[in-house]
């Protein structure tokens, strides 16, 4: 079976994940609404784990964007409301009682931002505040051991008692109509055409660089066009030590061997002259070891930039992307960290008028970091499509409505391949599954699906050659809810030689087949299915 990297791979860092989110003070961003409108009064949920014995529960909130401040009831800075318990039930596996503690915000008119936290206490014991634990680092640790090949600790008990600031918006945003019809092609920069006139660096080292640049994407435009994609998703194109540019070291200009800056208004130029959107891969839970603000933060203590980061006792000395060093990751719960990285995301909607963001590994930032980046990108382009890679349990994405205009549907493509590429499961199988998850998700938030990425084994590899299998599930994909991604080549016949879990990510993305290499029948095919999704509407 498919195996996708991440905190929840395995079953082992399951239970770890389970266990972390019913232990202290959780509160995982548990709204209803999720997506509150002007006028609208909020109801928040807590839930004190089996560990923590408490008996109140606070909720410490402002209106004017400032940080709430309060302890043991008493708001210091803004206002706080009291929670009463609802409900409590038994978790055999934390093995202990689960409380239910909710409140009701009074509702707020357009434009308020909500920030506000949740302590909580018994008797004249010290206060503890959600999310402790911090599910996600604790998950990240986790992880990151047994992607080490490490003993995995049952209980790691990652973050701080001080918890975190949530929000949300007050707002009437919503997902652009245009990406709920959009059939989106997934270019891997490097990876897919190095321009007319201009040739491979080569093709074989799938871990160096190949050659390929935006260049070749704008000479390839009339391709992707014919093809029927309304979207175009690059892969990161700053500046990077990698030949993915997941690790960026300057979010200032393009990476040169990909073209420049003339390079990219270029692509996004000969995208909209054709009615398709462009959408960049940014990255914004870590950077390259190599960037200077995190070299700066690194050989000085007293730098300014030190907080901007977690420096810490770990075997890497700071918080990083599970572990890798080469990647330590942003505290952008520091305003000034914040600023910058939201920055960024409107100066290239902005400047190089591109039509919004994939956003890799979403898990990671703080619960109110996509709330400000959100609001701020509609405030520039009120038409930008944001959506995040997350790899975690459905109720876990589904509290990214209100706050990001959708996420990958890594849930519904995993189903798709476990019935046409592993045949695991029939297809009335697949049919309750799909029917149960678009109940789940029903609503007005945009779930990409996918047969393959640049992180996992092609669809044709997994299902060992079997083009007819392909053509089946590319017609299942077509029929969903959520917008098609194609990965570029899946769609004349791209395969790979050896199984990503052999050898590493980088092993599904070898370059573009171009010419005599494309499998003509197939591409003719995903055109026509590309069709009559349109067609349908």
């Amino acid at each position: 079976m498919d195996f996708i990297f991440g905190t929840l791979a395995t079953d082992e860092l399951k239970t770890v994940h389970h266990r972390a989110r019913r232990l202290g003070v959780q509160h995982q961003h548990m709204l209803h609404p999720r997506d509150p409108l002007p006028g609208q009064p909020v109801t928040i949920t807590a839930q004190i784990g089996t560990d923590l014995l408490a008996d109140n529960v606070a909720c410490y909130y402002t209106t004017d964007g400032s940080q709430p401040a309060g302890a043991r009831g008493a708001a210091t800075n803004g206002h706080v409301i009291r929670l009463e318990r609802v409900d409590v039930a038994w978790d055999t596996l934390a093995w202990g009682y689960v409380t239910r503690w909710q409140a009701t915000l009074p509702a707020q008119p357009e434009g308020i931002t909500i920030r506000y936290r949740i302590g909580a206490w018994a008797g004249d014991g010290p206060e503890t505040f959600a999310d402790w634990p911090d599910v996600t680092a604790t998950a990240e640790a986790a992880a990151s051991a047994f992607f080490r090949q490490k003993p995995v600790p049952p209980d790691l008990r990652r973050g701080d008692p001080a918890g975190h600031t949530f929000a949300f918006h007050v707002d009437t945003f919503a997902p652009p109509a245009w990406a709920r019809q959009a059939v989106i092609y997934h270019v891997f920069v490097d990876r897919f055409y190095p321009g007319e006139g201009r040739d491979w660096l080569q093709t074989t080292d799938l871990m160096g660089f190949c050659g390929g640049t935006l260049w070749g994407v704008r000479d390839k435009m009339d391709y992707i066009a014919e093809l029927g994609a309304t979207c175009l998703w690059l892969s990161p194109t700053w500046p990077a030590p990698s030949h993915h540019g997941y690790d960026v070291t300057d979010f200032d200009r393009v990476e040169p061997r990909l073209g420049g800056d003339e390079a990219l208004h270029a692509v996004v130029e000969a995208a909209h002259a054709r009615g398709i959107r462009v959408l960049l891969d940014l990255v914004c839970n870590h950077i390259s070891d190599q960037h200077p603000i995190f070299q700066a933060a690194l050989a000085d203590p007293a730098s300014p930039y030190r907080a901007w980061f977690t420096f810490d006792d770990s075997e890497t000395g700071y918080r990083a992307f599970f572990g890798n060093p080469a990647m330590p990751q942003v505290n952008l719960a520091h305003p000034d960290a914040r600023d910058w990285m939201i920055g960024i995301a409107r100066r290239w909607l902005r400047d190089f008028r591109v039509d919004g963001y994939r956003l890799d590994y979403a898990n990671g930032p703080g619960p109110d970091f996509w709330t400000d980046f959100w609001t701020a990108c509609k405030g520039e382009n009120p038409d930008s499509f944001c959506f995040g890679e997350v790899v975690n349990a459905p109720d876990v994405i589904e509290t990214y409505r209100g706050r990001l205009d959708g996420c990958l549907d890594f849930h519904l493509s995993e189903a798709i391949r476990k019935t046409y590429g592993w045949r695991a499961w029939s297809e009335e199988q697949f049919a309750v599954f799909a029917a149960r998850h678009a109940d789940y998700f029903a609503g007005d938030f945009v779930m990409p699906v996918f047969l393959d990425n640049h992180d996992m084994d092609r669809f044709l590899f997994i299902a060992g050659g079997d083009k007819a299998a392909l053509r089946r599930a590319a017609a299942v994909q077509m029929a969903q809810p959520g917008p098609p991604v194609i990965l570029y080549g899946t769609e004349v016949g791209l395969s790979q030689a050896t199984s990503t879990q052999q050898g590493g990510h980088h092993l599904s993305r070898t370059p573009m087949a171009w010419g005599d290499d494309q499998d003509r029948d197939l591409l003719r095919d995903y055109q026509a299915l590309i069709r009559a999704r349109q067609s349908a509407g």
